[in-house]
């Protein structure tokens, strides 16, 4: 049985990487199988992780989500509870990670948020990785040079622990990154001897989170829409400034969240005359209903949350795109775009040895 270790950074293809390589794999005749040993609460919500819920499907596995995916924390996880269980949580992670192997050619591991999570108390990817005897495929996100550097280290990282590297992919490339990407970044790589297998373009039907999924996150009451939660968000604005400051910055954004308060209905309206896909109104203050009437007429979700808009834009840090099992789309074009831009070979040479 072998293991492929995805580490990569939340909200940077990690997981739809895995998909792609789960779905070619089996078809090609492997049985693939899925582990996430540490997910990541995004919401205070307890619930069954996004990631988890797609992979159990789509791979038909017939595990329980807690066993696909034992351990969850948050930000805020070195509670003394959490640090007396320690030893019975790594056991969990075994005993786990040996139920979801039984049966199986491949598994394929999930990382966590950052590869660095859970170092504290050696459950970060590097010692995970190792303590199961997994091979790793970086998944990279570079949209500036101080990323780069920095998943460079990461590389280094894992040369040094011995952990074989079977090729890392950059994933969620925008356009603008994209020849910087193909010449520089890769030659950065690959100068240090570690092989690029593929460069994969942004794709917004699977790179850009959905209002349901900001609306996931702040818990706040939805006042308009609640029937275009599927909406795609692909810039944030915060609505501090005066109309005539804020009405570029409205004009370029595309499919945008406008984040305000609730006194500014100007601001609201100014927005909802532009690509907006959803407005947020901090500070528990109810907006005008001209501003409602307007959102509903246009199938703008408005949500409405206690926090100020500090807290709130902290709030959706944690925010990025989970795919789901029902948006086949989606699954085709990862598909797709994987079959295009990766180099295939030394996955099935190590699967296959």
């Amino acid at each position: 049985m072998k293991a492929i270790y995805f580490s990569g950074k939340a909200g940077g293809g990690k997981t739809a990487t895995a998909l792609g390589v789960g779905l070619k794999l089996k078809k090609e005749g492997l049985k693939v199988s899925y582990f996430k040993p540490i997910g990541f609460r995004k919401g205070t919500l307890k619930k069954d992780d996004d990631d988890v819920i797609l992979m159990r499907e789509v791979l038909e596995l017939p595990l329980s989500c807690n066993t696909i995916s034992p351990i969850t924390v948050n930000d805020q996880y070195l509670t003394a509870r959490f640090i007396k269980a320690l030893p019975d949580l790594r056991h969990r992670i075994t005993e786990a990670f040996n139920n979801c192997q039984k049966g199986y050619d491949l598994v394929l591991i999930d990382g966590s948020i950052e590869p660095f999570v859970g170092a504290n108390k050696r459950m970060d990817d590097f010692s995970l990785a190792t303590m199961l005897g997994a091979a790793v495929l970086p998944v990279i996100m570079a949209d500036n040079d101080f990323q780069l550097d920095e998943n460079l280290l990461y590389l280094d990282l894992w040369s040094a622990k011995n952990i074989q590297i079977i090729g890392c992919i950059f994933n969620n490339v925008n356009q603008a990154q994209w020849n910087k990407s193909s010449s520089i970044y890769r030659n950065a790589v690959e100068e240090k001897g570690y092989p690029v297998l593929g460069i994969m373009p942004r794709r917004l039907e699977i790179s850009s989170p959905t209002v349901a999924e900001f609306y996931d996150a702040l818990h706040g009451e939805l006042l308009a829409a609640p029937d275009n939660l599927n909406r795609l968000v692909e810039e944030v604005v915060i609505g501090t400034m005066t109309i005539e400051s804020a009405l570029g910055y409205l004009r370029r954004a595309p499919n945008k969240a406008l984040i305000t308060g609730g006194d500014r209905s100007d601001m609201a309206l100014t927005a909802l005359e532009t690509s907006t896909s959803v407005i947020i109104f901090t500070g528990g203050l109810y907006p005008d209903v001209r501003v409602l009437s307007q959102a509903e007429e246009k199938g703008v979700p408005v949500i409405l949350v206690r926090e100020d808009t500090f807290s709130t834009i902290e709030n959706l840090q944690s925010v990025y795109r989970s795919i789901h099992p029902q948006n086949k789309e989606a699954i085709v074009i990862v598909q797709e775009v994987m079959e295009e831009y990766v180099d295939w070979n030394p996955i099935f040479d190590y699967a296959r040895s």
